[in-house]
Parts: structure tokens; C-alpha cells; sequence
């Protein structure tokens, strides 16, 4: 049977696990959120390639030039 000083040193280690991997889980928290804000960020991004992509692809005319960038302001690029 342990003494009293081992169940008291075993409830601290336990303790002291339960207070490291509480701390772990907030930093995976933070950077899941920063990734998270990170792919967010990256959107609008990824809409105009894959717009660009795609007007140059279909383009039957054989023209280099894609327009680009929001209705009221169309910009011409080339490609």
C-alpha cells in the first residue's frame, strides 16, 4: 500500500499532466484559428485565379486579354 506522501505526489503529477495538456490544447486552438483566418484571407485570392483560369480557357477567339477584377471596375490583363 503506497504512503500518503506518494498519493500526494501522484495527485500532483496528475495535476500537473492535466495543466500541461490544457495549455497544449489552447496553442492548437490559436493555430487552428490563425490557419483558419489565414484561409480566409486567401479567398478572394483563390476567386480571381480561378476566374482568370477559367475565362482563359474557354475563350474560343484566340485573344490574350482577360478582364479582370469587379463589375464596376474592369481592367484589362495580359496573358
Amino acid at each position: 500500500m503506497p504512503s500518503t506522501r506518494d498519493i500526494r505526489r501522484r495527485i500532483r503529477s496528475v495535476s500537473s499532466t492535466a495543466q500541461i495538456t490544457k495549455a497544449m490544447q489552447m496553442v492548437a486552438a490559436s493555430k487552428m484559428r490563425k490557419a483558419q483566418q489565414a484561409a480566409l484571407a486567401g479567398r478572394p485570392f483563390a476567386s480571381l485565379l480561378y476566374r482568370i483560369q477559367r475565362k482563359t480557357t474557354s475563350r474560343s477567339d484566340g485573344r490574350s486579354a482577360v478582364e479582370i477584377g469587379e463589375p464596376g471596375l474592369i481592367r484589362r490583363l495580359r496573358v
